[in-house]
């Protein structure tokens, strides 16, 4: 029997489908809408963009400049912390699908849903999908702060210096891809934890999906946390001139995403 076989009763799988269905298309829609959220109702992640790009336009005039590495050191502490612990989750879960009979065994004893050896394979590989993904997300997170650091190196000492604020701003946009890279690391984190409902049968899938969903839509819309930062946002990043090329035409370079 392969992952995929159908029953011969098709109602039987219909509930795990749906909430398969449902689970993945939660994880990408909380992901879609926290990244472009609608104009009037930003997401604490994109509201961050802005002080992200303020904190390098103060570093600018900053010295010395310490203060930003220890920050930008604590940033990428945080993501190898996290890429470290889904190296170790990934690791368990192997484990755990090399000896599916030994869980199994305590599912039963539990009174959860029963399934075959193959089937609770499966569920475990749906789990270490969004570890597996986690960990990608935040080794490059880990990675783009690195690029950011030396980025922030770069920028000249004289804030009177031409490159010092383009090159800041250079720094900012590899600070905000670094850390929209680690957020939806996060949120893989947050979804391989309700996968797990899984294990319980169809209908607990579904209850941990929409749980997941909840807390990650109000903590990225409707949190304290939010409204704080609504209280003094820096005044969002007008795109900058392109210089001209040789021959009079526009540079190549798009300006910095906005927020």
């Amino acid at each position: 029997m392969t992952p995929f076989d159908m029953p011969d009763d098709l109602s039987a799988v219909l509930p795990d489908l749906a909430a398969l269905i449902l689970m993945f298309v939660s994880w990408l829609g909380i992901g879609r809408l926290t990244e472009r959220p609608p104009a009037g109702r930003p997401s604490v992640s994109v509201l961050m963009t802005r002080f992200r790009r303020e904190w390098m336009r103060q570093m600018v005039s900053r010295d010395p400049r310490i203060f930003d590495g220890n920050i930008l050191s604590s940033l990428r502490e945080g993501t190898a912390f996290f890429a470290s612990a889904c190296m170790i989750a990934t690791g368990g879960l192997l484990a755990l699908i090399g000896n599916a009979e030994r869980l199994r065994g305590i599912v039963a004893d539990l009174e959860l849903n029963p399934a075959d050896q193959t089937a609770w394979e499966l569920r475990l590989l749906v789990t270490m999908f969004f570890v597996v993904n986690a960990f990608l997300k935040f080794v490059w997170a880990h990675r783009l702060f690195g690029y950011c650091a030396v980025m922030m190196a770069s920028v000249p000492n004289d804030p009177r210096d031409p490159a010092a604020l383009p090159r800041a701003m250079q720094a900012a946009d590899l600070n905000i891809t670094a850390a929209r890279s680690f957020n939806a690391g996060l949120r893989s984190v947050y979804f391989a934890l309700g996968s797990l409902g899984w294990l319980g049968g169809p209908w607990t899938l579904m209850a941990g999906t929409l749980i997941v969903l909840w807390v990650t839509w109000r903590r990225e819309f409707n949190s304290t946390s939010r409204r704080v930062i609504l209280r003094s946002l820096p005044p969002p990043a007008l795109p900058a001139a392109v210089p001209s090329g040789p021959g009079g035409s526009t540079g190549s370079e798009p300006p910095p995403p906005q927020p």
